[in-house]
């Protein structure tokens, strides 16, 4: 009785196996040998000397054996000396850009078009399309084109109709005279924090001083409180600086006025024919309040609602 040998399939798959293991092995060894070959870098004084000798009349091969190094790295020395004459390192391309002109045209787009756009989105629509990145390559890309990642100014909600009454103000005192701006008295409220501004501040420290009381800003439980002011200017100087207790509401403003606009307007020397100016706040625009300055004969400027950055004491608090 004859023995059984293996079966075919399974001799067939060994040698294959033997093949894919002699293939890596011999891929290994030639990347790694010419990895090695492709990093070194001859300096420029054997480079000189290289072509000192083909200066000389020696051939390739003369050349080699006399330096110890390879006849095609001698060919390629001489070659880049013959097309650009010189045998420094020219400047390379570098790495490849990770984003396609494409994409990166379409995220400055996006930036452009959505200002309030984040990285994380751009991110993710990034990935959509295949190319997935880091946020800094999309903020690099960005700031390559002159966008910046800034906080945003809070600015008050202007609608249709509060844009065309600021426009409407600027054209009625677009010929108005710097005298006229003079005689006016700029009043507003403001509230002030015991421990300073609610918003962050920075300090320049070292490491492990974070919590010197240099570096630190005090505070108090609750917030430590605040108050709020009632304050008038004109160009010649400022008025009252006025504490309001309590809420404001119509008579509480109307006595502050009538202690203080007055007496304001002539320490500064306005005049009897001055104009006061003040918002649109409910309080201010009652009509026991506007009774009051046609009762005191003082005219009121006419005031764009939404409209605190036109008034310039805004700078002076």
């Amino acid at each position: 009785m004859t023995q059984k040998g293996p079966p075919v399939c399974n001799l067939i798959s060994v040698q294959i196996q033997l093949l894919r293991d002699g293939l890596r092995c011999w891929l290994r060894e030639y990347w790694g040998a010419n990895s090695i070959m492709k990093s070194k870098e001859h300096t420029r004084q054997v480079r000189n000397m290289v072509l000192e000798k083909f200066k000389a009349g020696l051939g390739y091969k003369k050349i080699s054996q006399a330096l110890n190094i390879s006849r095609s790295t001698v060919q390629s020395i001489i070659r880049k000396w013959k097309e650009y004459g010189t045998t420094v390192n020219l400047p390379r391309q570098g790495r490849p850009p990770k984003l396609t002109g494409r994409t990166r045209r379409s995220l400055i787009r996006e930036a452009a078009k959505r200002p309030m756009v984040t990285l994380d989105e751009m991110q993710r629509a990034t990935a959509q399309v295949g190319e997935t990145v880091h946020r800094t390559t999309i903020s690099r890309a960005l700031h390559k084109c002159g966008l910046y990642g800034r906080v945003a100014r809070r600015k008050p909600l202007l609608k249709e109709n509060h844009k065309k009454s600021r426009l409407q103000f600027a054209r009625s005192h677009v010929e108005d005279t710097a005298n006229m701006w003079k005689k006016v008295l700029w009043s507003d409220e403001t509230k002030i924090e015991l421990f300073g501004h609610n918003a962050k501040r920075y300090a320049w420290r070292r490491n492990n001083t974070a919590h010197h009381s240099e570096n630190t800003i005090p505070t108090v439980k609750y917030g430590g409180g605040s108050i709020m002011l009632w304050g008038c200017f004109s160009s010649a100087g400022t008025g009252k600086l006025v504490k309001v207790d309590g809420k404001m509401d119509g008579a509480k403003y109307r006595a502050i006025l009538e202690e203080n606009l007055l007496e304001s307007a002539k320490d500064l020397r306005l005049g009897r024919r001055f104009t006061f100016q003040q918002d649109n706040d409910p309080k201010h625009k009652a009509r026991a309040t506007m009774e009051w300055f046609k009762k005191k004969n003082i005219h009121v400027l006419e005031w764009p609602s939404q409209s605190p950055d036109l008034n310039p004491i805004e700078n002076l608090w």
